[in-house]
């Protein structure tokens, strides 16, 4: 029970960052140990299991899928996604310099932690990291759109949002902003409209099953050069996070409310307005020592278990 806990509060952190556009819920599946685990546990979702369950045989189909792991880590982000969406909806509106700045210490600790497991840095494997470091600038400074209705393209959203969750570095809140439906899919999760959330649920259950196989394989034939990719993810992304923005263009959205929709990134002593320069670094060190202490506790827990 009390390794069930500790997964499910993995969980927790896990649907926590998913929840704001430009942190990964795949960084703490790293940096808490899971990562692979996680990888295995869906990748084993397949022919086999489906004629376990229809053949009644849960213990043998429980062991396959490592259901004792799957079950309290999605019930951790499950739970943290409800209870917390309206708090982060909240926060990104009223407190932004704050949030981006406990992710930001959040993230430079988990790429530092994360680069630790590439057994040999090499040509392949800088070249691997550069490649990381530009793919996921470029999706940070892409132009959300303004999506068309319809629970078809909510469907491959979920698809494609589920695929950057995992991985890294990569959000999957922040490839729902590009595709402009982070706000429909929180507000749904937040007055619980089944329509949405089952379309959402129904493509991402596809995407990540399909592509934890991909990840897999690309862990297994190529470690370092695989890490040093989601290395550079996470250096990445930082351009997303950065605590000091000035919104360049807006856009109205259907509920006819001004969204930002392009914003560039500002030295602190060029925002206009509190800057709130001591609070920022104050929780960017914060999610820093967040992120060394989790790993810390998360080495210990597997070593104990060894």
């Amino acid at each position: 029970m009390k390794e069930k806990f500790f997964i499910f509060l993995k969980g927790i952190a896990m649907g926590s960052a998913d929840v704001v556009p430009g942190v990964s819920g795949g960084t703490v599946a790293f940096i808490t140990g899971i990562y692979e685990r996680l990888l295995k546990a869906i990748s084993a979702v397949d022919i086999e299991a489906l004629k376990l369950l229809s053949k009644f045989k849960f213990k043998e189909l429980w062991d396959k899928l490592d259901l004792g792991f799957l079950f309290p880590l999605f019930l951790g982000i499950g739970t943290a996604i409800v209870s917390l969406a309206k708090i982060m909806k909240y926060l990104l509106e009223n407190e932004p310099i704050g949030l981006w700045s406990f992710f930001f210490g959040l993230i430079i600790a988990s790429a530092l932690l994360v680069s630790k497991q590439v057994g040999k840095w090499n040509t392949g494997s800088i070249i691997s990291l550069i490649i990381g470091v530009i793919l996921s600038y470029y999706i940070t400074i892409a132009t959300p759109a303004q999506s068309p209705e319809g629970l078809i393209y909510i469907f491959f959203a979920g698809m494609i949002a589920i695929c950057a969750m995992i991985l890294p570095g990569i959000s999957g809140s922040f490839m729902l902003l590009l595709m402009g439906q982070y706000h429909n899919i929180l507000d749904s999760v937040s007055n619980f409209k089944l329509d949405v959330i089952a379309a959402f649920c129904a493509g991402a259950g596809i995407g990540i099953i399909s592509f934890a196989r991909v990840l897999t394989f690309l862990l297994n034939k190529f470690h370092d050069i695989t890490i040093a990719l989601l290395t550079g993810f996470m250096i990445g992304s930082l351009n997303k996070v950065w605590p000091w923005k000035k919104v360049v263009e807006t856009y109205t959205d259907r509920h006819g409310n001004i969204k930002p929709l392009l914003e560039s990134n500002l030295l602190p002593q060029n925002f206009e307005g509190d800057n709130q320069l001591v609070l920022a670094l104050l929780l960017s060190i914060v999610g820093f020592l967040l992120v060394v202490g989790i790993e810390k506790v998360a080495d210990k827990q597997n070593h104990s278990s060894e």
